[in-house]
């Protein structure tokens, strides 16, 4: 239960040609509160609640628990999140031994793209693609739940 990952923004849309999975996500938050963040977020025909803690010193360690629940659900939870949906396209892409999840923003976020990668470890090695630009692990307002409050198009 504990996810690791590090966050990079993208600088070209080559990756759309090379991804296998392409879902569009709607989520929004109950809680953005860093230390107990709980998004609820329907990605194509499922849904999920998850709850994540505050992220460690580095930014790419924190808690995180996932529980799939009904899309009905999810919809009727939608409607209690605080302000600021997010909506975005996950587009998945193979790199090496990795997969990266690059999500393409739209609405309030809309011109961002930015890539994920999940690790075993903190020091784990990995491939970077082209396409990959500035990291941008230990940055907090590319967290989602800081995006829902303070849009992109506002920066």
């Amino acid at each position: 239960m504990l996810e690791i990952e590090r966050k990079f923004l993208v600088t070209s849309d080559f990756y759309k040609k090379e991804a296998f999975s392409k879902k569009r996500i709607i989520q929004g938050y109950l809680s953005s509160n860093p230390e107990r963040t709980v998004r609820v977020r329907i990605k194509e025909n499922k849904a999920y609640l998850t709850i994540k803690g505050n992220s460690n010193a580095s930014g790419m360690s924190r808690f995180e628990w996932e529980k799939e629940i009904s899309v009905d659900e999810a919809k009727n939870l939608l409607l209690l999140c605080e302000k600021g949906v997010i909506d975005k396209t996950r587009f998945e892409v193979k790199v090496g031994y990795h997969t990266y999840e690059v999500d393409e923003f739209y609405g309030e976020n809309e011109g961002l793209e930015m890539a994920e990668i999940e690790l075993k470890s903190e020091t784990e090695l990995f491939e970077k693609p082209d396409w990959l630009g500035e990291e941008v692990t230990n940055d907090n307002r590319y967290y989602n739940s800081y995006l829902s409050k303070n849009p992109f198009k506002n920066w």
